[in-house]
């Protein structure tokens, strides 16, 4: 039996899965926690990575190992190899304030034009920005700039800081992803060429950045230090471009995503530019593209209403079950993190139309799913209007195996709504990566449904959070 391996280094843990190259079946796997926050020391992702490889049973008998990882995270680099500060992940608003610089600098049509975005907190040149304006001293350091997937393949090959890494700080080694680069701010996905005077706008110089890899590209092997059969690396992706490949999404197909953040995101054969800036063109892993909003606010939304109910998920879910769609008037907005999307960094939560009698245990818990599930919907209205096609939605994530989360999306959805199996869709990704390296093909694996619900379009859903959400200002 060979065996692929793919990483998902996310915002909250590392998992490895190693999977059977013929089938896709999962043998074994490992998982190790991150440390809460939005700015983060990259070497808890190394040690991370490394105790979850132990745990799930070391590389040894591995082919070939890809990483996926949080998209847009800032990782600065020195000369020497050295991280300059704690890395600033993308759900790190301070940013907001050098997005709004740059599109006043270079405006919004001409942002979209030549990156596929417009800027928002959550990108890595407006982290640049951010860094240039608020600590000069870490900006002037900055020698090369990578992102969380890159820098833990470069350590796997066996570079970093001084002593720590038996080939030392090579910068010029560090390579990226078609999707991962996309995602940057300042990266062209229709020329596949970075756009220097963008990052040195961000930066307020130049800098070494990674080296794009094709979808079957590899960057060269594990160190044998790391593990003695010295695996064979894929070009690893951005968290969402790999489940994409995970779930074997292809045109028509829109992933919706409910993790600590909610992505909407589809597969199309050219790129979208969204000057108004709400959806991000992003490029995907297999060589199309990847069109995608993301929500700050989404499983934590259900995690907020079942500490309030004092409740557990599944009680959460019985209770909306037991509400009538609408919530009997009660209505969330849920923008308690601040928002992505629509741009409100600053926003805060809001739930209204109570009275005396809807104000009910069971509709607090309707009004949480339908409040985090019309957000979503929205995102998808806005793929739709860049006249992307949608057959049907593959909706994933933590939540996505609750009963409300399957009945409310079939009522706020217009497009049939498939749920597939739990699984580490962003490892699977990683590890189709691997498996397309190692044999010169894109493997098919299966991917099981757990639930197809009956569509049951309920507009005025949509239409009362829409009232709501159009109190809030972008």
């Amino acid at each position: 039996m060979t065996l692929v391996a793919g990483v998902d280094s996310s915002t909250q843990s590392c998992k490895v899965v190693i999977r059977d190259l013929e089938t896709g079946a999962v043998v074994r796997s490992g998982r190790a926690s991150h440390p809460d926050g939005s700015s983060v020391d990259p070497a808890h992702w190394w040690t991370a990575l490394l105790e979850a490889i132990s745990a799930a049973g070391g590389l040894e008998d591995v082919a070939a190992i890809s990483v996926g990882g949080q998209q847009h995270g800032m990782v600065a680099l020195a000369a020497d190899g050295t991280v300059v500060r704690d890395a600033l992940l993308w759900n790190d608003t301070r940013s907001a304030g050098a997005a709004s610089d740059l599109i006043a600098e270079f405006g919004a049509q001409a942002l979209a034009e030549r990156t596929g975005l417009v800027p928002v907190a959550s990108f890595t040149s407006t982290k640049l920005r951010w860094l240039r304006d608020a600590e000069p001293a870490n900006a002037a350091r900055v020698a090369a700039v990578a992102l969380p997937h890159d820098w833990l393949t470069w350590r796997l090959r066996g570079f970093g800081p001084g002593s720590e890494s038996p080939l030392g700080p090579d910068l010029e080694a560090l390579t990226t992803d078609r999707s991962d680069a996309s995602g940057t701010g300042y990266w062209n996905p229709t020329s596949g060429e970075y756009d220097r005077d963008l990052l040195s706008a961000a930066l307020g110089h130049d800098a070494i950045l990674p080296r794009v890899l094709g979808p079957a590209e590899s960057p060269g092997l594990v160190h044998e230090t790391i593990a003695a059969s010295a695996p064979i690396l894929g070009p690893g992706a951005g968290d969402n471009a790999a489940a994409g490949l995970g779930l074997g999404a292809a045109e028509g197909d829109v992933v919706v995503s409910i993790g600590t953040s909610g992505t909407v995101f589809a597969v199309t054969a050219t790129p979208v530019r969204d000057v108004g800036g709400t959806v991000a063109g992003f490029a995907s892993a297999s060589g199309d593209f990847l069109p995608l909003i993301a929500t700050l606010n989404a499983a934590r939304v259900l995690d907020a209403f079942a500490r309030i109910l004092g409740v557990d998920h599944h009680e959460l879910s019985r209770l909306a079950l037991d509400a009538e769609p609408g919530a009997g008037g009660s209505l969330l907005v849920p923008y308690f993190e601040g928002e992505r999307t629509p741009n409100l960094p600053t926003a805060t939560a809001s739930l209204t139309g109570l009275t005396l009698a809807s104000a009910t245990r069971e509709n607090f818990a309707r009004a949480a799913f339908e409040g985090m599930l019309c957000a979503l919907a929205d995102g998808l209205d806005a793929i739709l209007s860049q006249g992307v096609e949608a057959r049907r939605i593959l909706v994933v994530g933590g939540a996505a195996q609750s009963p409300s989360v399957a009945l409310v999306a079939s009522q706020v959805f217009d497009v049939p709504v498939e749920i597939p199996e739990p699984g580490e869709y962003v490892a699977a990704g990683a590890a189709v990566q691997a498996a397309w390296v190692l044999t010169g093909s894109r493997p098919t694996w299966p991917v099981a449904t757990f639930a197809s619900p009956v569509p049951d379009s309920r507009p005025e859903i949509r239409a009362a959070y829409a009232a709501a959400a159009a109190t809030y200002s972008a």
